[in-house]
């Protein structure tokens, strides 16, 4: 006979469902996530799902190299392999979630290993992937839609609450680092500073300078669309920084946010702008009587998108997708700032007189002004030296070497680049299009292919 998953019966297991993350410093890992832009070579247009040039075509290739198909209602969505996968953002953008690794050396490995794979795939049929932060000149209405349950409910409700959610669902990428954290008190620590950092991790990723063919007016597109998709979900999180937080406020934090969907024999109910409370209470109305486990939790607090967000370990999430090497450059810059206890300490003491407005103001003006954004009588361009300066310390202090004998700060040379001429891949890519690419935005599809 089945057994039926436990019911949650009170906040306390939620808040022991967060904690539970907690791991020694031994036991921390590195886990990268990062997307990229399909299309098809000949016609410079996104891949549609099915097709000879397609994202079904895409997945179904892969498959040679060992990972395991996973479907959804009959369709191919995901592909899963030794703790990792290959999945499809909403407008066909392709995913790799990597699994787990104790090193940048190794992730970067993972990396390298997945975009050799989908290169060869891609090339059999004609196929290519954009480094890019945003889709360069598709419009809106031309992204096709992946045939995934949650991102028809997503849809649907995104224009009841932003005007960009649309925007971001089909047209931006990005790359992401999880990381682990050892105790609450550990957690609180590194919580606070990525999220006072995040804007600087954006301005040195800031890679998505162009909409509708042309020059959009910002650096980090795709930054400043998540400013106005869905407050409720998204943000700087202010509360993090208040005396006495922990799992339990996020817990209350998250218990605010409006629910998207309940997940239910192979399907996703739409429960958009319904409230988790009422679940917990046995009220909610698309679910009479019935309470919600633990994988409803999970779901949950997976729809929620701060600039850094919690489950049972912290996800980065501020930079643009940027070129091949650029994706082992995020997870080194994170991890020499977090998981070095000096160098923590050291960021800690950068940023913890910042305020909830200063904050709040960098992630407002770093979308359109990148690395020189003005910042307490400097700019973002000299706090990012600084800070690169302490993430190489940690990297260093830790001492993971390649078979060559370095270390993970050989991660960091490309965004030394940034820091040092105050030019992200955003401006270089501005300088290309106002120079030798004379305006013609096709060109990205050569210089920025991976």
């Amino acid at each position: 006979m089945k057994k039926h998953a436990p019911v949650i019966e009170n906040k306390s297991e939620m808040i022991e469902r967060l904690a539970s993350g907690s791991k020694p410093k031994s036991d921390w890992r590195i886990g990268t996530e990062h997307e990229k832009i399909g299309f098809c070579l000949k016609e410079k247009t996104p891949l549609p799902y099915e097709g000879d040039c397609g994202i079904h075509a895409m997945l179904t290739g892969l498959q040679r190299f060992d990972w395991e198909p996973v479907s959804e209602n009959g369709y191919l969505i995901a592909l899963k392999r030794e703790g990792a996968s290959v999945s499809l953002e909403p407008g066909g953008q392709l995913e790799l979630s990597g699994a787990p690794l104790e090193t940048v050396h190794q992730t970067c490995g993972e990396v390298n290993r997945h975009l050799r794979e989908v290169k060869e795939v891609a090339d059999e049929f004609g196929a290519g992937f954009l480094s890019l932060g945003f889709r360069p000149d598709t419009r809106l209405e031309d992204v096709p839609i992946m045939p995934k349950g949650r991102y028809k409910i997503m849809r649907e409700y995104m224009q009841k609450v932003g005007s960009l959610g649309r925007e971001m669902m089909f047209r931006t990428c990005t790359v992401q680092t999880n990381l682990d954290f050892g105790s609450e008190s550990d957690m609180v620590k590194k919580f606070r500073v990525s999220l006072a950092l995040q804007p600087i991790a954006t301005a040195l990723f800031a890679n998505s300078p162009f909409t509708d063919g042309k020059p959009n007016g910002f650096k980090s597109y795709r930054s400043q669309v998540w400013l106005d998709t869905d407050n409720d979900r998204t943000g700087m999180l202010p509360f993090v920084f208040e005396q006495g937080f922990g799992f339990e406020q996020y817990v209350d934090y998250a218990l605010n946010v409006p629910m998207y969907f309940v997940y239910r024999d192979g399907k996703y109910l739409d429960a958009s702008g319904k409230s988790f409370k009422d679940f917990l209470n046995g009220t909610l109305d698309i679910l009479p009587g019935e309470k919600p486990k633990m994988s409803d939790f999970d779901d949950h607090i997976s729809t929620i998108f701060p600039e850094v967000r919690l489950k049972t370990f912290l996800e980065m999430r501020g930079a643009d997708t940027g070129p091949w090497g650029e994706l082992c450059a995020l997870p080194a810059f994170w991890v020499g700032l977090l998981y070095d206890q000096t160098a923590l300490d050291t960021a800690w003491d950068l940023v913890k007189d910042w305020t909830d407005e200063e904050r709040d103001a960098l992630r407002r003006n770093v979308p359109k002004m990148g690395l020189q954004t003005p910042f307490r009588d400097k700019t973002i361009q000299q706090f990012a030296r600084a800070v690169l300066a302490i993430s190489r310390e940690g990297l260093k202090a830790r001492g993971r070497l390649n078979a060559h004998g370095e270390n993970e700060t050989v991660f960091l040379q490309e965004l030394d680049k940034f820091a040092l001429t105050g030019k992200s891949n955003a401006d270089q890519l501005l300088d290309l299009y106002h120079g030798s690419w004379n305006g013609d935005i096709l060109q990205a599809y050569q210089d920025c292919i991976f």
